[in-house]
C-alpha cells in the first residue's frame, strides 16, 4: 500500500493556515495531522475545538486529531461535531481506553490509541481489536522538531505482525523526526507524520521524498 502523508500543522504558519492548508493538498498531502495539548498532559498547550472547526470549513483533506490531552472522553463529542475524521487518544491519559475509543467510534468517527515512547506496547494491544488506527510515537510528545528515537521502531514491526497473524484492519502510524532518511526504518507504518520536513521544505519536494518506495 503507498505511504500516506500526514503533514502536522503545529509547524505550520499559524497566520496563514488556510493558505497553507491548500498548499499542502496541492503538494499531495494525504491527511492533516492535528496536534491537540493542553498543558497538563504534556507541557505545551495548542489548538483546540474552535480551531479544528475552522480548518474543517477550509480543506477536504481528512483531520487526524491527536488529543495529547487529560480524560479525553470530555472532550470527544465535540471534536467530532467540529470536523475529526480520525481521533487518537493516548493510552496513559485515561482511565477506561477501551469505552473512550467504543464512543469515539459510535459516534461515526475513526479511533486511533496511542502511547508514550516509554510506555510498553504491550500497554494498547487489548485496543488493537477496536481501533482503525495506532500511532507510534517516535519523540516524546509535546513539541514540535524533536530527533527521531530509533528504539521506537520495534513497536511498528511489532504492530504490522499482529496485524498480520490476527487478521486486524487498523493504519500504523509514525509520528516525530520523520524525513526522507528516518523513514527508511519505518517501512512497516502505513501514515507518516511530518512537521518541520514539510513545512521548512518545499512541500511538494518533501512529501513526494516520503511517499518514495525505500
Amino acid at each position: 500500500m503507498p505511504k500516506l502523508v500526514a503533514p502536522s500543522i503545529l509547524s505550520a504558519d499559524f497566520a496563514n493556515l488556510q493558505k497553507e492548508l491548500d498548499a499542502i493538498a496541492a503538494a499531495g498531502a494525504d491527511w492533516v495531522h492535528v496536534d491537540v495539548m493542553d498543558g497538563h498532559f504534556v507541557p505545551n498547550l495548542t489548538i483546540g475545538v474552535p480551531v479544528v472547526a475552522s480548518l474543517k470549513k477550509v480543506t477536504k483533506l481528512p483531520l487526524d486529531v491527536h488529543l495529547m490531552i487529560d480524560t479525553p472522553e470530555k472532550y470527544i463529542e465535540q471534536f467530532i461535531k467540529a470536523g475529526a475524521n480520525y481521533l487518537t487518544i493516548h493510552v496513559e491519559s485515561t482511565k477506561d481506553p477501551l469505552q473512550v475509543l467504543k464512543r469515539i467510534r459510535e459516534l461515526g468517527c475513526k479511533a486511533g490509541i496511542t502511547l508514550r515512547p516509554g510506555t510498553a506496547l504491550s500497554a494498547v494491544l487489548p485496543f488493537l481489536p477496536v481501533v482503525d488506527l495506532v500511532l507510534v510515537m517516535t519523540v516524546e510528545p509535546g513539541f514540535g522538531g524533536q530527533g527521531f528515537m530509533s528504539d521506537q521502531v520495534q513497536k511498528i514491526t511489532e504492530l504490522k505482525r499482529l496485524r498480520r497473524e490476527k487478521n486486524l484492519r487498523y493504519l500504523i502510524e509514525v509520528d516525530g523526526g520523520i524525513n526522507e532518511t528516518t523513514k527508511a526504518h519505518c517501512a512497516d507504518a502505513d501514515v507518516f507524520v511530518a512537521g518541520n520536513y514539510v513545512f521548512k521544505n518545499d512541500y511538494a519536494a518533501a512529501i513526494k521524498k516520503l511517499k518514495e518506495e525505500v
